[in-house]
């Protein structure tokens, strides 16, 4: 049975439907999950990509802060249910084909990476390289440390 509070999905029935109607109806792939692009409120700038199964994107709007699918550990990802990172919306948006999500929120504890830096995308690649690539730290500080977290946790990055 379906539960009438839970946010729902419209069915994708035209480009006109999905690119200028309210309805909202979003396209998830073939795994069933939308990529999120999450960035700070206040500056802008880009913390974390991430994915969202329907149930993920429907406690998302519910609560108020972030919920994701996590590819690696197959499972709903609470952020900061573990490291009291928690990201809080101050809104969210969709793209016009609806198959892209956008987070823009307020991180409680400055930071989003599980690795310790405030934003994922810490370091940067120079433009032009050649040859051997050597990323660059744009974060130098972490804000906090990572064992201290989330203890002997298994790191969700995948070789």
């Amino acid at each position: 049975m379906e539960n009438r509070n839970e946010i729902q999905f419209s069915p994708r029935r035209s480009i006109e439907q999905v690119e200028e109607s309210h309805e909202l109806a979003p396209k998830f792939d073939e795994r069933g999950l939308i990529p999120v692009v999450t960035t700070d409120a206040s500056s802008g700038e880009v913390l974390m990509h991430g994915y969202m199964n329907a149930e993920a994107f429907r406690q998302t709007v519910a609560l108020g802060e972030a919920v994701y699918w996590s590819r690696s550990r197959q499972a709903l990802w609470h952020k900061g249910a573990t490291s009291g990172l928690v990201q809080k919306l101050v809104e969210i948006r969709i793209d016009d084909d609806q198959d892209a999500v956008w987070l823009r929120v307020n991180v409680q504890g400055g930071a989003s990476c599980h690795v310790g830096y405030r934003s994922c995308f810490y370091r940067s690649i120079p433009i032009g390289a050649k040859g051997d690539v050597a990323l660059r730290f744009e974060e130098t500080e972490k804000v906090f440390d990572p064992k201290a977290v989330y203890g002997d946790a298994p790191n969700p990055t995948q070789l």
